[in-house]
């Protein structure tokens, strides 16, 4: 299902562990890898750059690049290659539309300084933005990167983007013979201080396990059988995922970029961003064409 994969580089130690992923996800789904490059040259950069230093950017992200490729074709990764120029994130999303690739894969922060590129807000740009699934790992020692997938999380709140989350993560769970779990994580803070009376932990059991039951039927007329599901209370959204992850020893977690709103959201943006920033395991947010912003 992953046929063609987009990585963009600055050639930083994030970029590094993000990509000996990438090379394992290529070789496992025999894909090509898109290795790109964005010379930062944005107008307000421009007016500082002569075209000597834009010579010198160029020149340095296709030495990027070509040592890149180099490791990847030591893989037997197929690649293309292309340095770029502009607003990174701008132009992560332009290439991934244009050439209708299947995956963006980045680090969530790169190189620091002037020379920076790949930074957090690039990153949290290009998720909010592309209508390509975006993987993110964060390249930190409490991170934990492992391929083949053994156990994919899929939280879901029956929003259009969480079931587009559901649909990928499905397709991928099946692809890399995984198991899949299935999570209705519930913010007890948000929800007042009765919300454990006995009747409304009820209400709240019920319409999470009919949110659940409805992705275990879609995930079985898929032919995916759901290995676990589960309902998780937690101080927040994102710590009752966070929790779920270390329990079960989750490899991926699969998340839509916009849920529900109102009284009875369970899996919101601010949520996505949180994981994509403290996950300690790649993230894969998908988005609906309707969220764009």
């Amino acid at each position: 299902m992953l046929e063609q994969i987009l990585f963009p580089t600055d050639g930083s130690g994030g970029a590094s562990v993000a990509f000996d992923h990438v090379l394992n996800l290529a070789a496992h789904h025999n894909a090509t890898v898109h290795i790109i490059h964005v010379a930062e040259t944005t107008q307000d950069n421009i007016l500082t750059l002569r075209d000597d230093d834009v010579d010198a950017l160029k020149q340095e992200g296709n030495k990027i690049i070509r040592g890149a490729a180099e490791q990847a074709h030591q893989r037997g990764v197929d690649t293309a290659t292309k340095v770029l120029q502009g607003e990174p994130y701008r132009e992560i999303i332009d290439y991934a539309e244009e050439h209708e690739l299947d995956l963006v894969v980045m680090p969530t922060h790169g190189r620091r300084g002037l020379e920076r590129f790949l930074l957090g807000s690039t990153s949290e740009r290009v998720v909010r933005r592309a209508d390509v699934p975006v993987l993110t790992i964060r390249p930190d020692d409490d991170v934990r990167v492992a391929h083949p997938y053994q156990d994919i999380l899929i939280p879901t709140d029956g929003s259009d983007c969480a079931n587009q989350a559901l649909a990928l993560g499905t397709d991928l769970t099946e692809a890399e013979g995984a198991a899949l779990h299935l999570l209705s994580a519930v913010d007890i803070a948000a929800l007042g201080v009765d919300v454990r009376t006995d009747i409304q932990t009820e209400m709240l059991d019920e319409s999470a396990n009919e949110l659940l039951d409805e992705a275990v039927t879609f995930a079985d007329n898929a032919g995916v059988e759901v290995a676990s599901k589960s309902v998780q209370y937690g101080p927040s959204i994102h710590k009752a995922i966070l929790t779920y992850i270390e329990e079960h020893d989750i490899d991926l977690v699969v998340v839509g970029t916009h849920g529900r709103t109102g009284f009875d959201r369970y899996v919101l943006g601010s949520v996505t961003e949180s994981l994509v920033r403290t996950s300690p395991i790649p993230v894969l947010t998908v988005r609906t064409f309707e969220s764009k912003t």
